[in-house]
């Protein structure tokens, strides 16, 4: 690693009488003192409980709660004084404006360039160039500070940290915001100091491994306090206090808010010795009637269901893999977990010696897990092992055509093997579902299943080309369909629940007839209030498991077919059998994918309230960083979702937070442990892709932005990616016109650097159900319709672990493991009017529901056309003017959003001397 470049001349941080702006303090009206009269004595001798810690300044928890203090402040009433809840109503004495640009204070300042954290303005300078007036206020603030103490309540202002444990000593702000790892037993210093301030900008240079911070960490927190000794005047400055240990901002968490952060729902990622597993699972593989030399363990649930509750996560269990996709394939003497280039790295990181990755989709490499398994080259002759009820009707029947020509077949034991091994397996949830009002649907249950009734009826009975008579008899008309997708069925009901993380669904199944329909839903679920509604639009509930005796026994009492579709299990298609089953696509899911008037305008609500978090976290983690707190990605997507919680109508998160700097954002679905995270860089991008789930709709975002100087190829990239997201968000098309289709717009750009993503453009989204949902996606050759909507999240992401040199310079993997970004919004599909209305009213476009502002400093304008230069001035103008009204209370939210609706684009080449124009 190259020596870090000399420091500047001289840092200033704290003259001048203007006092440093603050988060409020609630439990004093604005304008009221955080510091009580006992906080601080003005001597150099005191103890930890006499300090009192203001909530600003800091980035992760380590704040608990003061014991000693007879009197104190109230800490329940913290809170972040930013919030306007009141989001329907737009208030009418609030008109955004922007500036023409004509005047004297829109014109670009000249400041020093601050090479470690990019162009941004200081607000102390670096002592070049701050003129006569703040020099002569330098130097009176010297002879004051040299005639007395610096006191903490006197004139500087500056934030006083509490701990009950340690003495708050500062050295080196590289390693302030350190894991808590580190254990936090440290001496108990008593002195207020700090001693090297260069290292203040200067924080990710050395984060290559966390064994090196620990070791710096530790000798910096020994180094005694100075400073540089060619600064004759630096004993005279005041001083900023300094922590052994994390620094962060839990003084603005209270209560709930600061319990999560110190103890989060989550535990130690540890590699698992699967040794023992897997000997026990080969066992029963030997033990059954004819022995098994295969056995298939799906990620997915007896629904199909992409994320699953902790009592189906059976292919974590066997292969200690976490990830949302792969499969485990296990046999006598090895075991595979094949997975997509998502997952890569992660899986090599959890995944024990017992098991061999298989990268599905890289080089030379089968695209699928059912492609590795027809390949095998031991696979003939073979019996492969798998639970019915764990894979679709559509990917076995596919398999066992692949595999019949060579002597091979899909079995399914009674029982699934990975349960009896696990013994400690956790139980089912029993939550309670719940009714989804009206006022966020749009439609009546009762409208929905006569919809669905409708489209039975209409469905063709199945007539044989041999058959003398052209007259279907009663047993070939369908008469049924069988529900089993658990977002459909919630979607059908408008019930929710909590059975699954991240998505409100419950285990359940549903048989709609022309005549009735049965919910299979255990006792324990339903309330009074739920049995009482089921009843009222003609429902009946059974329990869970009663389905298998109900299909068994045909106990709907009438001849006909059931219609089921591809996805639904295996095992019911075996034991309805074909003669009683008809397989095709889901109606459930088209109806869903089509939202109505009501959904669309509760998606366009909880997109501008998730906005408004989004902004303010932004805000928030801009200036902690600008500060020279090391902020972790951990702490990032905490905090980002305390600010969601006090959102109106919010249920919780739509997906585990992305919240990634440096190599981890090259990871499409990485997400930090606060155990295992890493610190956010100044001189890489940072991408943070999160959602909330609320009662009027789901949400999900991104934005990558950078917070120092972004290097040529970082803006090259971000262009690129910026202009693939702008041709999909403008684009116009005719009826009939697929994503998949229109896929080519988003990579055209990255194409012609041969520049490329490996994940989706994007997919469906539902309300307040499935962060993925329906058949349309920019994958999909479903036609896209007005009333879809759609994310459009273009990026470049480099997650290729272990390349060879060849494959490098196949697949242009330069960058890999340096950096990655993305750009997400969501959309929905509507009718357009164009000029030339070519065969009538049939132009489909894009309305976007996402507001939030795209950073423009890792844009390099001379690649932008004039059209995108002003779809983009457009967007973020767009951005202030929606979001401002709510803001409006939160200065440092309201300045962050000012600022980058008006920032001119890219940044401007150093001039001799680390000049830079800053637009902000």
């Amino acid at each position: 690693m190259a020596p870090a470049p000399p420091p500047p001349p001289i840092c200033l941080p704290f003259t001048g009488k203007k006092p440093r702006r603050r988060l409020s303090f609630s439990s004093a009206q604005p304008g009221g003192s955080p510091y009580t009269s006992s906080s601080y004595s003005g001597n150099s001798s005191f103890t930890a409980s006499q300090l009192s810690r203001h909530q600003s300044y800091s980035s992760q928890g380590t704040m608990s709660a003061k014991r000693g203090l007879e009197t104190t402040r109230d800490i329940d009433a913290l809170t972040f004084y930013s919030d306007s809840e009141k989001y329907d109503d737009i208030p009418t004495d609030t008109l955004p404006t922007l500036p023409s640009g004509k005047g004297k204070k829109d014109k670009p300042k000249l400041v020093r360039s601050n090479t470690m954290t990019g162009s941004k303005k200081s607000k102390w300078g670096y002592g070049w160039g701050i003129g006569k007036k703040n020099k002569e206020k330098e130097a009176e603030a010297e002879r004051e500070a040299a005639e007395k103490p610096p006191s903490i309540s006197s004139g500087t202002n500056l934030p006083m940290y509490e701990s009950p444990r340690i003495m708050p000593v500062r050295s080196n702000t590289k390693t302030t915001q350190f894991s808590k790892m580190t254990g936090m037993t440290g001496t108990t210093s008593q002195t207020l100091a700090r001693s090297n301030t260069r290292d203040t900008q200067n924080t990710m240079q050395s984060h290559s491994s966390k064994a090196s911070r620990s070791t710096q960490n530790t000798q910096n927190s020994r180094r005694p306090s100075q400073r540089s000794g060619n600064s004759s005047r630096s004993n005279a400055l005041p001083t900023r206090p300094r922590l052994d240990g994390p620094a962060d901002s839990s003084s603005t968490l209270v209560g709930s808010a600061l319990e999560r952060k110190i103890h989060p729902e989550e535990s130690l990622t540890e590699k698992v010795d699967t040794s023992d597993r897997l000997s026990e699972l080969r066992a029963l593989m030997m033990k059954e009637k004819d022995p098994l030399q295969y056995y298939i363990v799906p990620s997915e649930d007896a629904h199909g269901s992409e994320y699953v509750s902790s009592s189906d996560q059976r292919r974590k269990f066997i292969s200690g893999f976490t990830g949302s996709a792969g499969q485990a394939i296990i046999t006598m003497d090895a075991a595979y977990l094949i997975t997509d280039s998502r997952y890569w790295i992660q899986a090599e990181s959890q995944l024990d010696s017992n098991w061999n990755l298989v990268k599905a989709g890289g080089p030379a490499n089968p695209k699928d897990w059912i492609e590795w398994l027809v390949e095998h080259p031991l696979i003939s002759n073979s019996r492969i092992g798998i639970d019915g009820r764990m894979i679709s009707y559509e990917k076995a029947t596919l398999v066992n055509s692949k595999l019949a020509s060579r002597g091979t077949k899909l079995v399914y034991p009674i029982q699934n093997l990975v349960d009896i091994v696990w013994k400690d397996k956790p139980a089912k949830s029993r939550d309670p579902v719940f009714l989804h009002p009206i006022e966020f649907t749009g439609e009546h249950s009762t409208s929905k299943i006569a919809r669905l009734r409708d489209w039975i009826r209409s469905q063709p009975p199945e007539v044989s080309q041999y058959s003398r008579s052209q007259e279907p008899s009663s047993s070939k008309i369908n008469i049924a369909t069988l529900i089993t997708s658990l977002d459909a069925i919630a979607w059908l009901l408008n019930m929710r629940g909590s059975d699954i993380p991240y998505n409100p669904l419950f285990h359940s199944y549903l048989f709609v007839s022309l005549e009735r329909a049965v919910l299979f839903l255990e006792e324990p679920k339903a309330s009074e209030d739920v049995n009482a509604y089921l009843q009222s639009i003609g429902v009946e509930r059974r329990n869970y498991t009663e389905i298998w005796a109900f299909l068994r026994n045909r106990e709907w009492n009438s001849q006909g077919k059931i219609i089921i579709s591809p996805q639904t299990s295996y095992t019911i298609s075996l034991v309805l059998t074909h003669f009683r089953c008809t397989v095709l696509p889901s109606y459930v899911e088209h109806m869903m994918a089509i939202k109505n008037d009501i959904e669309l305008e509760g998606l366009r609500r909880a997109y501008l309230r998730d906005g408004v978090c989004y902004v303010r976290f932004l805000a928030w983690l801009e200036d902690k960083i600008s500060q020279g707190y090391d902020v972790t990605e951990w702490e990032a997507a905490h905090r980002l979702t305390e600010f969601r919680r006090k959102a109106k109508h919010f249920m919780g998160l739509a997906y585990e937070n992305i919240s990634a700097s440096g190599p981890n954002a090259a990871l499409p679905h990485y997400s930090p442990k606060k155990y295992e995270t890493d610190m956010i860089s100044r001189n890489a991008p940072y991408l943070n892709d999160s959602g909330g789930q609320y009662l009027d709709g789901t949400c999900d975002t991104t934005r990558t932005v950078h917070f120092g100087r972004p290097d040529p190829d970082q803006c090259e990239a971000y262009t690129r990616v910026l202009q693939g997201h702008i041709a999909i968000d403008s684009a116009v098309f005719p009826e009939g016109t697929s994503g998949h289709q229109l896929d080519v717009l988003a990579r055209r750009a990255l194409w012609k650097d041969g520049l490329n993503y490996l994940h989706g453009t994007g997919h469906g989204f539902g309300s307040y159900l499935t962060v993925h949902e329906g058949p349309q996606g920019f994958s999909s050759n479903v036609p896209l319709v007005p009333g879809h909507v759609v994310t459009n999240e273009p990026g470049f992401c480099m997650f290729v672990h272990h390349v060879n040199e060849l494959q490098k310079n196949l697949l242009q993997l330069d960058n890999a493991g340096k950096w990655g970004m993305r750009i997400e919004s969501a959309l929905i599909v509507r009718r357009c009017k164009t000029r030339g209305n070519f065969n009538g009213d049939i132009w489909l476009g894009f309305e976007r529901l996402t507001c939030v502002p795209i950073q423009t400093r890792m844009v390099k304008e001379s690649m932008l056309t004039k059209e995108e230069k002003q779809w983009l001035k457009d967007h973020n103008t767009r951005c202030y003017d929606m979001l401002m009204p709510y803001i409006k209370d939160d200065k440092r939210a309201m300045n962050w959003l000012r600022r980058e609706s008006q920032r001119q684009i890219g940044l401007a080449n150093p001039a001799p001397g680390g000049l830079t124009v800053d637009w902000g």
